[in-house]
């Protein structure tokens, strides 16, 4: 073991030191939050994220002008494995973002946007559990009159979304500053108006950055304060803690057109999860 942590560590060494290659263009998200970042005219982008469970999420984005870029995204759980593999929704997600400001010096790159494609598994229904408590009457049996019943009641809901909701409408803001490389700063709001079974219909915002360690590798970190994802009538539909999703990730410029980033994603364990969601981005880049 101690033989191959010190292989790793050589490899990423010479890979740090060595591997210098410019990416063609700015992100469109970081770990998972959306950035003002388009895609030029006539290029487009091909990307695999590979989630827990097997999970696979293939996405397409091309971009129309330098302010419009348009993408398609399919989910699938346990891809990857023995077991039988299931589709998230039978209709493909829709990514779409118009640039409406570019960056200046004074101003950020602002871009409207939709995002219907969520993380994690999509729920039609949960099961639930309620607890009823009445008082026994002449009409109860096996019980005196006046006796406490507490009754545990099981029932399936409509849930419609996914363990992360998705982004739905936002507006992102990004602003890159020249720090010892290259420093971008993202913010944004959100409000998803599809996946709202649960009732909560807040106003999500978000936050983060991403550094640029040479012109291979950055680190990225992100928050997502989860706002639409923290309010149930139903504990056990609580997916949110009321604490947001932390995340941070390394991305790599292997060639000037491929990226893999690794990610971990809920470091402040905003879930039931017990261990942080580990995964892994491919993303190929041309144009045609």
């Amino acid at each position: 073991m101690e033989k191959i942590k010190g292989k790793l560590l050589v490899f990423l060494i010479i890979a740090f030191s060595f591997c210098q290659e410019n990416h063609p263009h700015p992100p469109l998200e970081l770990v998972t939050i959306p950035t003002a970042g388009t895609l030029p005219r006539g290029s487009f982008t091909l990307e695999s994220l590979l989630a827990k469970d097997g999970g696979i999420i293939p996405r397409l984005a091309i971009g129309f002008t330098d302010n419009f870029t348009l993408g398609v995204s399919f989910g699938i759980q346990k891809f990857i494995g023995d077991e039988e593999f299931l589709v998230n929704r039978t209709k493909p997600e829709v990514q779409i973002k118009y640039r409406i400001f570019e960056e200046t010096t004074d101003m950020p790159a602002i871009v409207y946007g939709i995002d219907t494609q969520g993380r994690g598994g999509y729920l039609e229904t949960r099961t639930v559990k309620s607890i009823m408590t009445s008082y026994a009457d002449e009409n109860s049996e096996n019980y005196e009159i006046g006796d406490l019943i507490v009754e545990e009641i099981v029932s399936e809901i409509d849930v419609n979304r996914y363990e992360q909701k998705a982004w739905g409408m936002y507006l992102s803001l990004s602003k890159n500053y020249n720090f010892f490389g290259n420093l971008g700063l993202h913010v944004g709001a959100n409000k998803n108006y599809w996946e709202i079974s649960d009732g909560d219909k807040d106003v999500n915002f978000f936050i983060g950055l991403d550094k640029e360690l040479n012109r291979s590798f950055s680190l990225l970190l992100d928050y997502d304060s989860a706002l639409n994802d923290n309010d149930y009538e139903f504990e056990e539909l609580s997916f949110g803690r009321g604490k947001g999703y932390l995340n941070a990730g390394v991305r790599w410029t292997i060639a000037s057109n491929l990226l893999i980033e690794l990610n971990l994603n809920n470091f402040n364990k905003n879930s039931e999860a017990e261990y942080i969601n580990r995964q892994i981005k491919i993303i190929y880049s041309d144009s045609f």
